[in-house]
């Protein structure tokens, strides 16, 4: 296989058995396949086609997936012992490109051709955390994170390891903007503490938010808000002691930016506040899961946790949320990183749908599931 090979469609339509929900799975091969990771765009060609990553043929690489005829399409051709971000690359709002990091790199991605550019490279002594690009398309936010040189084992895609050691030892990270057309990089913010999920604003393009990276209930601060011209950073939503909170994410609207977690009375919450710490609304949350999306505050899908593994929807009424009800049975393992479900909720005309990835065969697998209506789902015991 090469650039420019097509294949396909390999996928299927089915309904959940207990739901009646539609699937449709978009790939089926004897290897793991996953869409990108829940905060970062996906689609591009006008929605019309999914960027996702895929070890098919013993190596990892990007494809894309024309939604309407489930066609595959190759993008690179790297090694079987190269690691391209497959999880962590994020499509560009305004032009057909992708960014992604390899090897200490980010690179451009022409989603066209396959043509690949250098935009960045990481300095000696750092690895690469994750990206985004800005809603206008002309920077991607990057953070370079220090090499880890303690004694602990590091393998943070397989199961976590080190996470806690890496966190406490506090790296020294530095949050760049690097010019999508060509130019120097600029660091916008750095500090001795591991920095991750750096994530744009889909309509402000001077906004982004990151983290400050580690089990929840050691971080006393989890979210904060950058302004990349200005370099001004500032708590988002201040923490209390006692609370872990996190796994943010912006609302399509772009200026406000959903989260969940625990107060500090150990009550699940889920919420929302405004990029400028205003407006925050916070709601005790029935049931939990492990990540949770959502376009705005109506209607949130998660991802289940290890007891119900399953694709929960929760609607607000009132000053209380309604659920969870069960749209369907996704049975993932969320044994690596690669295999976290990770939903993503979007729009697609007049519907919704939801983007997932599970591996309930053994390998992994990428699919869309259209949401109907929050009613005519059954119930979950909380």
């Amino acid at each position: 296989m090469a650039i420019g090979d097509v294949t396909g469609p390999e996928g299927r339509v089915f309904q959940d058995p207990d739901t009646g929900a539609t699937i449709h799975q978009l790939t089926d091969h004897r290897a793991h396949s996953n869409h990108l990771y829940f905060t970062n765009m996906e689609r591009w060609d006008g929605g019309r086609r999914l960027l996702i990553g895929s070890h098919r043929h013993n190596a990892p690489d990007f494809y894309s997936v024309e939604l309407a005829t489930g066609t595959l399409t190759q993008l690179t051709d790297f090694a079987s012992d190269e690691s391209p971000g497959l999880l962590t690359a994020f499509v560009s709002p305004v032009r057909d490109e992708a960014y992604f990091t390899f090897s200490g790199q980010v690179r451009a991605l022409d989603l066209r051709t396959g043509q690949q550019r250098v935009l960045f490279e990481a300095p000696d002594g750092y690895r690469s955390g994750n990206l985004s690009c800005t809603a206008d398309g002309n920077t991607v936010c990057h953070v370079c994170q220090q090499q880890y040189t303690g004694p602990a084992r590091m393998d943070l895609g397989h199961g976590y390891v080190g996470f806690a050691e890496y966190s406490a030892w506090r790296p020294h990270c530095r949050i760049v903007a690097i010019p999508v057309d060509g130019g120097a990089a600029r660091t916008v913010h750095d500090e001795k503490f591991w920095l991750g999920h750096i994530n744009t604003s889909p309509a402000l393009p001077d906004m982004l938010t990151f983290c400050h990276e580690g089990p929840w209930e050691t971080i006393d601060q989890r979210m904060w808000a950058l302004n990349i011209r200005s370099g001004q950073v500032y708590p988002l939503r201040a923490q209390v002691a006692g609370e872990s909170i996190g796994h943010e994410y912006w609302f399509a609207d772009g200026h406000r930016v959903g989260y969940h977690g625990r107060n500090a009375d150990g009550v699940h919450v889920f919420g929302f506040v405004h990029w400028d710490n205003t407006g925050k609304q916070e709601f005790p949350f029935p049931f939990g899961s492990m990540h949770f999306h959502s376009l705005d505050e109506t209607l949130i899908v998660g991802d289940g946790t290890a007891r119900e593994r399953s694709l929960l929807l929760w609607k607000l009424d009132g000053d209380r949320y309604l659920g969870p009800r069960r749209l369907l049975r996704h049975r993932g393992s969320w044994h690596t990183q690669l295999v976290h479900v990770h939903p993503r909720m979007f729009g697609d005309g007049d519907r919704l749908r939801i983007c997932y990835t599970a591996d309930p065969q053994g390998y992994g697998n990428v699919y869309i599931a259209d949401v109907p209506d929050f009613e005519s789902l059954p119930e979950v015991e909380a």
